[in-house]
C-alpha cells in the first residue's frame, strides 16, 4: 500500500509538473456543463477566449440533458463527433494557456449504456428474516445523450473495470487529451450490496454474516460490532474495486486524477488521498456575521445545510498527509437563488476555503451557451452563473484576480499543522444509520447527521475555535507515519508534533498496535479524556477484548502517552501552539514558505477590526492584501517576553501574513481615523441595461433606485451617481485616504475629479484614494454602480418564459421548485452608502 501510494504521488508530481507549463492552477477554474454536448468548434473557441480573458485558468467538461429545440444538434457522448469536440477544446485550451478536465461519464454517477444489469447497483433489505437483493434500479442523474443506463455498483469486483472498457477505445485513442479524470460525490443511492458480498464478508470479517443480518438494525453491543464489521467491508470494497481501479486506470492512460470522496459510505481520508487532487464541495451559504453580507432567505439550511470547515478538512487533510500540491473544491453551489449572486457573496465562500486548506478553486459555474442565444442564455439548473452572461460578467475578473494571487502563496507553500487527530469511524459505524439503504453516507451538506454528532465531530470546533491547527488521519494512514528522533511525527507530505485521539468507544486492534509503534518511536500521543474501550470487530470478541485491554495498558504507560483531563495543558506540553487570532473572531490557516511562516487569514465574523496578536518569537511580518496587490510591513512589539504584531483587518477582509526581514519604518499609532460624510444631492443617470434606461433623477438622501418608478424596480445594469463636495488642507495632504461607500448593490466604480479610483466589489467596500486627486476646493465624485439581473428577470419571466427550456430537471428555484421570477420583491439596487471619505 506504502508503495503504491509513493507511485502514485510520483506520477502526480510528473502529471503536474508537465501541464504547468502551458496552464495556471492558481487561476480558478470552472465547471462547464456541455448540454446536450450541442456544441461547435467556433462557439468553444468563442467562449475559451471569454474565459481567459476573464482571468479563468482552465474549464471541467460535464455533458449532461440537453436543450429543447436543439436536438438536431445534440453530440451523443463519445461518439466522433464529441470526440472531435474535446479535442478542439483541449487544442484550443493549450493556445490559450487554459487547462480541461472532463467527468468519466457524464450526469453523475458513474453508469450508462455499458452497464450491464447484473453490473448495476444493488440493495439489500432483511426482513422477517428473509434476505432480498434486487437491483436499485437508479440510473445516471442529469445524463447526457449517449450517457444514460444503470448506475454502476460500486462495491463490484468487475464493474469499474468492465465501465472503463468504453473509454478505451474511444477517449483514450484521442490525440488531444484532458489534463484530469474526474468522479463525481457519491450519489449511489440504496446501494449497499453486491453478488459476492457475503463471501466477502465472510473473508474480511471471519464469521458468516447471513445467519445474524438481523442484528443490523439491533441497539446491543453485539450488533454495534456487527454493524461495524458490515460498514467496513463496504468501505473496504469501495476502495479496492471502484476507487483504486478508476484512479489506476487514470494515470495509465495519463491523467490525473479529481475526485470528491464525501457522500460515501467510505473513509472519506482514504478516498480522497487515492486521488491526485481530492475535491470537496461548497454547496449553500454559511452564516457568517459580516456586517452587511446579504443571505438568499429562501436557501433552505433544514433541506440541504450550510458549508463546513470540518468538512473541507478532510480533503485538505489527505492532500497535506500524502504531499499532494491541489486540493480543490466545487465552489458556489446554489450559493443564492438564479440571477441573486453577487461577488461580495461568493468572496468570503472562498476564503472560508482557502482557511480550511483548499488551494484550487472550481466554480459551480459556467454553461455551454451558444452566443447567438442572448441573455439569460443556457442555464444549469443548481448552480451560481459565472459564465459571460452573467450579471458580474464585467468585473469577474477583479474576484479571479484575488483568487489568483490567493492561490500562488497557498500551492506554493507547505502545511504546517501541529496536531493529527484520529477519525474515528468505527464510533460512527456503530450508530444507527439515517441515509437510503440504511448505511452511512458522510456527505458535505448536512455534517450535524453524522460529523458533528461525534464526539469527533465536537473536538474539531473546539480546536477551530480555539486556534489550533490540525489535520485527520485515518486508520490506514496512521501504517504509514514514521518519527524522528527528537519526536516529530513524519507522514510523506508533512510534520506534526502530536496524534489526539477523541473521545471514543471503539478502535481496531490494528490501530491500537499502530497507535503502540509510534509511541514507542517517540511520538506523542494524547488520548482526549479517556481511552477508547472496545475493540471493533465482531469475530472471537471476547478474546480480542482481553489483548486489547492489555495493550491499551501498556500503551497509556509509554511515557509519551497521556489521557488528559485538560487537553489544553497537554497539547502545550506537547508544543502546540494556539493561535489566538482564532479566539479573536478570525479564520486563518498556517503554512510555510522557505521554511518561514505564513499565514493567510480572514475576518469572517464582526467581532475584529484591529488588534495585537502574538506570534512565534522573534519573527517579523508584513502584510499582503490580494485584494489590492499592497504589502505593508506590520508593527511588532515585546510583551511579556512574546512578540505580537498589529494587525488591522475589517469584517469580510482577508490578507495574507508573510515573513519578513524587514522592520516597520513609520511609528506605531492606532489613532481613529477622521471622516467626512458626503452629504448633498446625488445626479443619479442610468447608462446601459434591461428592458430600458429610467428616467434620470435626483437623490438627497441615498435608497434603492426601485424606489423611483416602475421603470427603475424592473432595471438591471449600471447607473451613475454624482455628486459634489469641497475638500479642504488637512484632506489633500493626508497620508491615508479611504473612500467609504457603505452599502453597495452590487459593484462599484469610482472616479474623483474624472481619474480612476478603482472597483469595489467585496465587503467592506472600501476603496483607497491617491490624496492628490483631491482638491482643496470643490471636488467632483462619480460612482457607476451595477446591481443584479434579479429585478429585470421579474420582468422577463412574465413576458418571456420560453429561456426555460431544458429537458430534465429543466430549471427550478434554489428549493427545488418551479423557477418563477414573478413573484419576487424588487432586490435593494445602487449607492446606498452612507458615503464617507476617511482620512
Amino acid at each position: 500500500m506504502k508503495s503504491f501510494l509513493l507511485t502514485l504521488s510520483a506520477l502526480f508530481f510528473f502529471c503536474s509538473t508537465t501541464f504547468s507549463q502551458t496552464i495556471s492552477t492558481a487561476k480558478p477554474w470552472t465547471y462547464w456543463w456541455w448540454m446536450g454536448s450541442a456544441v461547435s468548434q467556433e462557439d468553444i473557441t468563442t467562449q475559451l477566449e471569454g474565459f481567459r480573458k476573464a482571468g479563468l485558468g482552465g474549464v471541467h467538461i460535464i455533458p449532461i440533458y440537453g436543450v429543447k429545440g436543439f436536438e438536431k444538434d445534440f453530440l451523443p457522448f463519445l461518439s466522433d463527433p464529441w470526440l472531435a469536440a474535446m479535442e478542439h477544446t483541449v487544442q484550443e485550451g493549450k493556445r490559450l494557456g487554459l487547462g480541461v478536465d472532463m467527468t468519466t461519464g457524464t450526469g453523475w454517477p458513474f453508469g450508462g449504456p455499458n452497464v450491464a444489469e447484473t453490473h448495476a447497483a444493488r440493495t439489500m433489505t432483511f426482513k422477517q428474516n428473509t434476505l432480498a437483493v434486487q437491483p436499485t434500479k437508479q440510473k445516471v442523474k442529469r445524463a447526457a445523450p449517449g450517457g444514460e443506463g444503470w448506475v454502476l455498483d460500486p462495491f463490484h469486483a468487475e464493474a469499474m473495470t468492465n465501465y472503463l472498457t468504453r473509454f478505451d477505445s474511444t477517449l483514450v485513442q484521442a490525440e488531444q487529451q484532458p489534463r484530469a479524470m474526474y468522479m463525481d460525490s457519491y450519489e449511489a443511492y440504496g446501494a449497499n450490496w453486491t453478488v459476492d458480498f457475503a463471501e466477502q464478508f465472510q473473508q474480511r470479517r471471519g464469521y458468516d454474516l447471513l445467519p445474524i443480518l438481523n442484528q443490523l438494525a439491533d441497539t446491543t453491543t453485539a450488533s454495534e460490532l456487527v454493524r461495524i464489521d458490515y460498514h467496513q467491508t463496504l468501505a473496504e470494497l469501495l476502495l479496492e474495486r471502484h476507487t483504486f481501479p478508476w484512479t489506476q486506470w487514470s494515470r495509465k492512460n495519463g491523467f490525473v486524477t479529481r475526485y470528491q470522496a464525501h457522500g460515501s459510505p467510505g473513509n472519506l481520508l482514504d478516498l480522497y488521498e487515492a486521488s491526485d487532487i481530492p475535491e470537496t464541495e461548497s454547496f449553500g451559504t454559511s452564516r457568517f456575521a459580516i456586517p452587511g453580507l446579504r443571505v438568499d432567505p429562501d436557501y433552505s439550511v433544514k433541506q440541504f445545510g450550510t458549508p463546513h470547515p470540518l468538512a473541507m478538512k478532510f480533503a485538505s487533510s489527505a492532500a497535506h498527509f500524502s504531499g499532494k500540491k491541489l486540493v480543490s473544491s466545487e465552489t458556489g453551489t446554489w450559493l443564492a437563488n438564479h440571477f441573486k449572486v453577487s461577488l461580495s457573496q461568493v468572496k468570503p465562500q472562498i476564503d472560508e476555503l482557502f482557511a480550511s486548506g483548499i488551494n484550487h478553486i472550481f466554480y459551480h459555474g459556467t454553461t455551454y451557451s451558444p452566443p447567438a442565444e442572448g441573455f439569460p442564455g443556457w442555464l444549469f439548473y443548481a448552480s451560481t452563473n459565472f459564465g459571460p452572461q452573467a450579471h458580474f460578467a464585467g468585473h469577474f475578473g477583479l474576484l479571479n484576480r484575488y483568487v489568483e494571487n490567493c492561490q500562488n502563496l497557498l500551492q506554493n507553500s507547505q502545511p504546517d499543522q501541529d496536531v493529527l487527530v484520529y477519525f474515528p469511524i468505527h464510533d460512527l459505524w456503530a450508530t444507527p444509520p439515517r441515509s437510503s439503504g440504511g448505511i452511512h453516507l458522510l456527505e458535505v451538506h448536512h455534517v450535524d447527521n453524522w460529523l458533528l454528532k461525534l464526539p469527533f465531530g465536537r473536538l474539531g470546533e473546539q480546536l477551530l475555535s480555539k486556534g489550533y491547527a490540525f489535520d485527520f488521519v485515518s486508520d490506514r494512514q496512521l501504517e504509514r507515519l514514521r518519527v524522528t528522533k527528537d519526536g516529530v511525527i513524519l507522514s510523506e507530505g508533512a510534520r506534526y508534533k502530536t496524534i489526539l485521539i477523541p473521545s471514543t468507544t471503539y478502535l481496531p486492534q490494528t490501530t491500537l498496535l499502530e497507535l503502540q509503534r509510534l509511541a514507542q518511536a517517540g511520538a506523542r500521543l494524547i488520548f482526549d479524556g479517556k481511552v477508547p474501550q472496545l475493540v471493533s470487530g465482531h469475530a472471537n470478541h471476547a478474546t480480542r477484548q482481553t489483548d486489547f485491554q492489555k495493550n491499551m495498558r501498556q500503551l497509556v504507560s509509554l511515557k509519551t502517552v497521556s489521557v488528559a483531563a485538560n487537553l489544553d495543558d497537554a497539547l502545550r506540553k506537547n508544543g502546540v501552539v494556539i493561535e489566538e487570532m482564532a479566539a479573536k473572531g478570525l479564520t486563518f490557516i498556517r503554512k510555510t514558505q522557505d521554511g518561514n511562516p505564513l499565514y493567510f487569514v480572514a475576518n469572517l465574523s464582526n467581532t475584529f477590526t484591529a488588534d495585537w496578536l502574538t506570534v512565534g518569537p522573534g519573527i517579523q511580518l508584513r502584510q499582503y492584501d490580494p485584494l489590492t496587490e499592497e504589502e505593508t510591513v506590520l508593527p511588532t512589539r515585546k510583551l511579556s517576553n512574546k512578540t505580537q504584531v498589529f494587525l488591522r483587518l475589517l469584517p469580510g477582509q482577508s490578507c495574507f501574513m508573510k515573513f519578513s526581514k524587514e522592520t516597520a519604518n513609520e511609528p506605531f499609532t492606532n489613532k481613529p481615523p477622521r471622516e467626512l460624510a458626503l452629504n448633498g444631492t446625488w445626479d443619479l443617470t442610468f447608462l446601459a441595461g434591461k428592458p430600458s434606461l429610467p428616467e434620470a433623477a435626483t437623490m438627497a438622501t441615498l435608497q434603492s433606485w426601485t424606489t423611483l418608478s416602475d421603470t427603475a424596480r424592473y432595471f438591471s445594469g449600471t447607473a451613475r451617481y454624482t455628486l459634489k463636495f469641497m475638500g479642504n488642507v488637512e484632506l489633500a495632504t493626508s497620508n491615508t485616504v479611504w473612500l467609504d461607500l457603505g452599502n453597495v448593490c452590487e459593484v462599484a466604480e469610482a472616479k474623483l475629479n474624472g481619474q480612476a479610483v478603482g472597483t469595489a466589489w467585496s465587503i467592506p467596500f472600501r476603496l483607497k484614494i491617491n490624496p492628490e486627486l483631491i482638491k482643496t476646493g470643490e471636488n467632483i465624485l462619480e460612482i457607476e454602480v451595477t446591481n443584479l439581473s434579479a429585478n429585470y428577470m421579474r420582468l422577463r419571466d412574465q413576458q418571456a418564459p420560453d429561456w426555460k427550456k431544458f429537458y430534465d430537471i429543466n430549471i427550478v428555484d434554489i428549493t427545488y421548485g418551479k423557477f418563477d421570477a414573478t413573484k419576487w420583491p424588487p432586490m435593494p439596487s445602487g449607492l446606498l452608502g452612507p458615503v464617507r471619505i476617511l482620512y
